[in-house]
């Protein structure tokens, strides 16, 4: 081969090696997309946004189908229905599968806790909250509503997080003021009892709650509704 004909090779074979040499373009897209995947979920996984299941709500299956949670204890928490605190609920299962199986339980199962009257071993029982937190929880009531408390706890916790602990608690709504999108929030509710709750304001005071909504569901589920309304003074 002469010399002429080597460089020519050689000018030819350059840009071949540097094609697989360098990075292959979709792949060199896909990797901006998945860190903005992560980044999305805040480092959350798939179980710390999933919806808990209600204790007071849950079919025995879909309790034993909780971590942790067999099918003895599964028939102990539907035997103590309803449960109108987290304390109730907890003496229970703790009871039957062990404290720290319970807690762990927590990160599926809860039963919402009222922000404006939940003890401080109550919202030791929400998981990743430690004292410093409960502190935090206390230390801004009595909340209006559920944006104040995701403004308050914003200081302390990023977005993601904020979110995962809302699942935990609530603020109950005034019975008088509170609209149909805030009634329909309330555990269990359906179109139907959201128009019952509507029907018969201004409510004057609980009794007549309980005596109205008593017309279309037992002692027991008017209980556990009361647990989410309040009469706000004036209102």
């Amino acid at each position: 081969m002469s010399r002429s004909q080597a460089v020519a090779l050689a000018l030819a074979v350059i840009p071949l090696l540097s094609a697989g040499c360098a990075p292959d373009s979709d792949a060199a897209e896909s990797e901006p997309a998945a860190a903005g995947g992560v980044e999305a979920m805040g480092g959350l996984n798939a179980d710390a946004m999933a919806v808990l299941s209600n204790p007071n709500l849950a079919t025995e299956d879909e309790l034993t189908a909780v971590p942790g949670i067999t099918a003895e204890a599964a028939a102990a928490v539907a035997g103590g229905r309803p449960y109108l605190r987290a304390a109730d609920l907890h003496a229970v299962l703790a009871g039957a599968i062990g404290e720290k199986e319970a807690l762990g339980a927590y990160r599926a199962l809860w039963l919402p806790i009222n922000l404006n009257d939940v003890t401080n071993d109550e919202i030791l029982l929400i998981p990743g909250v430690g004292d410093r937190m409960a502190h935090e929880f206390e230390e801004y009531r009595p909340y209006v509503d559920m944006g104040e408390f995701r403004m308050e706890i914003g200081k302390y916790v990023d977005e993601n997080e904020v979110e995962r602990l809302a699942r935990y608690v609530y603020v109950p709504i005034d019975l008088n003021s509170a609209t149909r999108e805030e009634i329909m929030a309330v555990p269990g509710m359906s179109e139907r009892m959201a128009y019952e709750f509507e029907e018969y304001r201004p409510y004057t005071d609980l009794d007549q709650f309980r005596r109205e909504i008593g017309k279309y569901v037992d002692e027991t589920e008017v209980a556990r509704f009361e647990r989410y309304v309040t009469l706000n003074q004036g209102g």
